[in-house]
């Protein structure tokens, strides 16, 4: 089958960081699905993955961890899924990944594809919806009070993809006032559309942006980005007794800034479920399926911002360069093998 790897840790400028290669197709066995992959998109983790972990000598690493396609064949312990399903899922870490013809996945991570979606408009959705659902609902438990703060939640980083589908899924689930970071105007406008009530540049003063919309202080922070650098300007502008949950990977954090206020930290990984084998790990297929409903009733929409074309070597390094460069809105997608 054909599939992208690659075999030594590279900078993306380099042609060997990303190879066309070819590899045998696996089969399922136990509860694993094996599809045929008809779109991805790409993520940071994905470039993340490609700067610091060196396949085994002689192999092969394939990245990838947001698919969309098509089941071809079952374990004999599967039971969601038959052949000829169109599933969407975002795999699991130590696996090998979505970046090849054919593709292995534990079905009980795997959600039933969204019927009015295109392959391509549904592989933008996985790894960020279950990313942002477990953050606003299983990390930060939004639908609490936090006595006297305001109705609020902040998602800094409002126009990646993260912060793209958290804006969507705080204002069609929650009554809360949202309120967003971007800092360019395509950034901004991307945001008020998937949503956002406010929208404040995260590149001035942050707390000072946020009291200026005359709100109060929100006492739910969703940080998807720089953490480290905006952690100061956060604790300024939380109620005391709020709640902060982070997704990147700050090289150190100042956690003694939130004693003051007695302010909770939550760190979401959304694939510690498919990695420890939870006993809970079904939630994530189960939560693909609700996205998959929000989308057909027209309450959740694709985060799709940018069609790279077919999966191949040299379109994922142009994926994974605009990805490192910090301007890409939304998720980068690549559709079908050439």
């Amino acid at each position: 089958m054909r599939a992208v790897g690659y075999q030594t840790s590279l900078s993306i400028e380099d042609e060997a960081a990303l190879q066309d290669i070819t590899l045998p197709r696996p089969e399922p066995t136990g509860r694993d699905l094996l599809v045929e992959v008809r779109a991805v998109s790409v993520n940071p983790v994905d470039t993340k993955v490609r700067r610091r972990a060196a396949p085994e000598a002689g192999g092969w690493k394939v990245l990838g961890w947001d698919a969309a396609g098509i089941v071809v064949a079952a374990g004999p312990e599967a039971t969601r899924f038959r052949p000829g399903d169109e599933v969407f899922y975002a795999g699991a870490l130590e696996r090998p990944g979505t970046n090849a013809e054919f593709h292995l996945v534990d079905e009980r991570i795997v959600g039933h594809k969204p019927a009015s979606l295109s392959f391509a408009e549904a592989a933008a959705l996985p790894l960020t919806a279950i990313t942002a659902w477990e953050t606003l609902f299983d990390r930060l438990d939004v639908r609490k009070v936090v006595p006297g703060a305001a109705k609020a939640v902040l998602i800094v980083g409002g126009a990646g993809g993260v912060g793209s589908i958290a804006t969507q899924l705080a204002r069609q689930l929650t009554d809360l006032t949202v309120i967003t970071t971007a800092s360019r105007p395509e950034t901004q406008a991307w945001s008020r559309e998937l949503g956002a009530h406010h929208v404040v540049d995260h590149g001035a003063s942050l707390a000072q942006a946020v009291a200026d919309l005359g709100l109060g202080a929100p006492g739910l922070v969703f940080s998807t980005t720089h953490t480290d650098s905006h952690l100061a300007a956060i604790v300024e502008l939380m109620a005391p007794q709020g709640r902060l949950a982070l997704i990147d990977d700050p090289a150190t954090l100042d956690v003694s800034l939130l004693k003051r206020k007695s302010l909770s930290l939550h760190w979401e990984f959304m694939f510690t479920r498919p990695m420890f084998g939870t006993v809970d790990i079904g939630a994530q297929g189960e939560l693909l399926d609700e996205v998959a409903r929000l989308v057909e009733a027209g309450r959740l929409r694709t985060t799709l911002a940018e069609h790279f074309g077919p999966i191949n070597a040299a379109n994922l390094r142009r994926a994974h360069a605009l990805l490192e460069s910090g301007r890409a809105k939304g998720k980068i997608v690549l559709e079908g093998f050439a």
